[in-house]
């Protein structure tokens, strides 16, 4: 399957304009479907996940390629399924509403929308806290969100567009360390974490570049560090390229997992979730030029 490097970089456009629909977004269908699928499937087992994942990824994989072939390879087809998967517009708008609430001074709101980033527990999170987790949010998702299906794109077409979102939602739903999730949710994190492991590394450079010295550093010192093996490398570049330091103590349905500093800089501070959303922008423009090139020449 090969991906129109023309339609990798047109469905980035696309995203950019059009972002996000309020209703009728296909991920949140597959969201849809895969809640009901769960609520059928669900056994405190690691096998049923394994079930679970296969279904629905091995579903998503067959859809990729149903559309494939009707589209043939074509620019436009190629477009529509990359703006479906792609999700940085809507990260950015999200960066920047919090933001706005942070400014302003209303945590409250600043709270409420949390949520819509990461898992983290809202509740009592004072402004410091509220930045550090949107920094770190918009780092880890800016390869989840944006380099990662591009490059999943460009090297798949568009069955590795619809099979790399639909295990990222997956993890997003199920892959969990907690009572319900530890085993059924195993299978989801693993893909994910396999899945992400090249364009995490990928997403760090990119932001190094960006970044200059301080960021590599940052990068290579740091990291390793993060219990994920994917998330500290895009949260260590973006703590050297903003010259702030992240990491520390975050809250997860009630348990506090303590995790190790990245970076050496000052806390980071509310004008860095504007530099940080910039810079996912940035990174999510380069990458999409990677992905076309790398496209272009499987083609």
């Amino acid at each position: 399957m090969r991906a129109s490097a023309e339609g990798l970089a047109l469905g980035v456009v696309l995203d950019a304009v059009i972002g996000d629909p309020r209703r009728g977004h296909p991920v949140a269908g597959f969201g849809r479907v895969a809640a009901g699928v769960e609520r059928w499937l669900y056994r405190d087992s690691r096998t049923a996940g394994v079930l679970y994942v296969g279904a629905l990824v091995g579903g998503a994989g067959l859809a990729g390629v149903a559309v494939e072939r009707a589209c043939r390879g074509s620019v436009f087809g190629t477009a529509v399924a990359t703006w479906a998967v792609l999700g940085g517009t809507s990260l950015g708008r999200e960066g920047s509403a919090m933001a706005d609430a942070l400014e302003c001074g209303d945590l409250d709101a600043a709270r409420a929308r949390l949520p819509h980033l990461c898992a983290r527990d809202p509740e009592g999170l004072k402004a410091d806290e509220l930045v550090r987790a949107t920094v770190e949010s918009v780092a880890e998702n800016t390869s989840d969100a944006a380099v990662a299906p591009l490059l999943w794109g460009a090297v798949a077409g568009i069955p590795g567009l619809f099979v790399y979102r639909a295990v990222n939602t997956l993890d997003a739903m199920v892959g969990y360390r907690n009572a319900r999730y530890e085993r059924f949710g195993w299978a989801a994190a693993r893909l994910d974490d396999a899945m992400n492991w090249v364009p995490a590394r990928v997403t760090g450079a990119l932001v190094a570049l960006f970044g200059g010295h301080g960021a590599w550093r940052v990068l290579l010192q740091d990291g390793g560090n993060h219990p994920s093996p994917n998330a500290g490398r895009c949260e260590a570049a973006f703590a050297g390229a903003l010259g702030v330091r992240l990491g520390g103590a975050n809250a997860y349905g009630g348990l506090v997992e303590r995790r190790p500093e990245m970076g050496d800089g000052r806390a980071p501070e509310v004008r860095d979730v504007r530099r940080a959303v910039r810079l996912s922008a940035a990174v999510t423009f380069a990458a999409a030029g990677l992905a076309a090139v790398v496209a272009w020449g499987r083609r």
